[in-house]
């Protein structure tokens, strides 16, 4: 035989499987992934459709969304609740958001505490809700007319830099800093949010021709730093100064940022990707490397917003050098859903890209979930791409890891009080625990206790949100969901993200325990 015959033949058996492609092959199903998307409201990207949509519109759309990815096995949404100085919810430090309501500082009508109900809606569907903020940036245009008077432009022009047609903070100016602070402590102390999410935009994405007149702060405040080091640190000073006031509000609460998907090009530094690109380090003074080394940021998505072939910025090389790059910090990819069939690059022609692009993520041990911008493109659109990520990649549900700085064991296991079924129904009591804050019940299923393994995702039923009642969660499932299965075991999922021990149940039969209640005024 040829030394290369049986490479031939094996590659034409596995097409006579019918691999058309990696997205084509039956891959890997984790069971633990992140799988997120990114709801943009700035300029009613995603959502809201419109300003000016009634209350009951931009409900139903938003719940769509949520339904959308459900569905499609998604399991976090990354919603932008400050796009510019504004907010999208009640705020003593910043008007109402014109893209909610039309008009910027007009409340909604009839009024409703927006993202308190975007949390629990999330919640209710086994979602995270990672609270996006864009810090620095004030306007989107020039238009000042348009801002209410508590906005920051008007309240602090001389915070203020006009670059590009926007608007931005200075991110040098103590004040600035302190101001920014207290607005994401205002959402972590308010909202059950699971995290605090920043982007890309630090100092601004360079315009030609134009300068960033920072003169003034750099004169009063450059330290004798070169003028990009002393931005780096500005910036590094900021991150800092949010992780450490997010962990003191609440622990568990992470904080991650989506960095552009290049640090520091090779020509640049010998530590540096293969690529010839605007970077972090260089262009946008922001230093992701630090955060994680530091251990500043909980998890990262860098946004590899390019394809498997390009040539300056090539997906497959920069996947492989953030994750050997990579530490102190979950990390997850930055997909970019919105040049399907949209960019000059003709790789976004093909269907299989995206699902190639996850298959390609899931070979590196370290790399452990996806994100995508942005939600309206798997709405109605694109339907053969979701259909292959459907079929393949995301055929299971999965659940998102604890990141590697709030990993802990948790001690108590679900112990069920009380089990029963009838017609319709089956009915579950379960106590709840003494020393673990319960965030989900996971449930799965199988045809026998011997054949249960809450390692295989294909048995997650469902992921539910735990409400507390009289010291007991209860929840219900509907006979359609369960009569299939014989045994079926929970999982506590806590604040973390952490996941307990199971505990079994025999399906064929009901049962109560009679066990006489234990308060614990300690309980945290």
């Amino acid at each position: 035989m040829h030394k290369n015959q049986h490479i031939i033949l094996f590659f034409l058996f596995f097409l006579f499987l019918g691999g058309s492609g990696n997205a084509q092959r039956k891959g890997l199903f984790p069971k633990n992934e992140f799988r997120g998307v990114w709801i943009a409201t700035v300029v009613n990207i995603d959502w809201p459709k419109s300003g000016i949509d009634s209350t009951e519109k931009q409900k139903a759309d938003y719940l769509e969304i949520l339904d959308t990815y459900k569905k499609l096995n998604f399991n976090a949404v990354i919603v932008q609740i400050r796009s510019v100085g504004d907010a999208f919810y009640p705020s003593k430090l910043a008007p109402w958001s014109r893209y909610l309501t039309g008009k910027e500082g007009q409340a909604p009508k009839p009024y409703y505490d927006v993202l308190a109900w975007m949390i629990e809606q999330a919640h209710a569907r086994g979602f995270e809700f990672h609270a996006w903020m864009n810090p620095y940036r004030a306007t989107f245009d020039l238009k000042k007319d348009s801002l209410s008077p508590d906005n920051d432009v008007n309240k602090h022009p001389e915070w203020m830099i006009e670059y590009g047609g926007r608007i931005y903070y200075d991110p040098a100016l103590p004040e600035v800093q302190e101001h920014l602070t207290a607005i994401v402590e205002e959402v972590v102390e308010n909202y059950d949010i699971d995290a605090i999410h920043f982007d890309d935009y630090f100092y601004p994405y360079a315009v030609p021709g134009k300068q960033f007149n920072d003169s003034a702060s750099y004169k009063k405040y450059g330290s004798g730093l070169s003028l990009a080091d002393w931005r780096r640190a500005n910036v590094n000073i900021f991150v800092q100064t949010i992780s450490n006031t997010i962990k003191t509000c609440k622990p568990w609460v992470q904080f991650g940022i989506s960095p552009f998907g290049v640090w520091r090009n090779k020509s640049k530094d010998s530590r540096g990707s293969d690529t010839q690109s605007t970077s972090n380090y260089d262009d946008l003074f922001a230093d992701p490397i630090l955060w994680m080394d530091e251990k500043w940021i909980d998890y990262i998505i860098p946004q590899l917003y390019w394809s498997m072939n390009n040539t300056r910025a090539n997906y497959s090389k920069l996947v492989k050098w953030w994750s050997e790059n990579s530490n102190n910090a979950a990390i997850y990819i930055g997909h970019s859903t919105y040049k399907i069939r949209a960019d000059s690059d003709k790789s976004w022609n093909l269907a299989t890209e995206i699902p190639n692009q996850v298959d390609h993520a899931r070979s590196f041990t370290n790399v452990t979930g996806s994100a995508y911008f942005s939600a309206k493109w798997f709405m109605n659109k694109n339907q053969d791409v979701v259909r292959l990520l459907g079929e393949n990649q995301y055929k299971y549900p999965a659940l998102p890891l604890a990141v590697p700085n709030l990993k802990k064991a948790i001690v108590d296991v679900p112990v069920v009080n009380e089990f029963s079924k009838d017609s319709l129904n089956y009915s579950f009591n379960v106590k709840y625990p003494v020393n673990t804050k319960v965030r989900y019940i996971v449930a799965y299923g199988a045809e026998s206790q011997a054949k249960l393994d809450i390692n295989d995702p294909s048995q997650i039923i469902d992921k539910l949100t735990v409400h507390e009642i009289d010291g007991a969660i209860y929840f219900v499932f509907s006979k359609a969901q369960m009569s299939k299965y014989k045994a079926c075991a929970i999982t506590f999922i806590d604040y973390y993200a952490n996941e307990s021990a199971q505990t079994i149940i025999d399906l064929k039969k009901g049962f109560k325990v009679n066990v006489p209640e234990i308060t614990d005024e300690n309980r945290k």
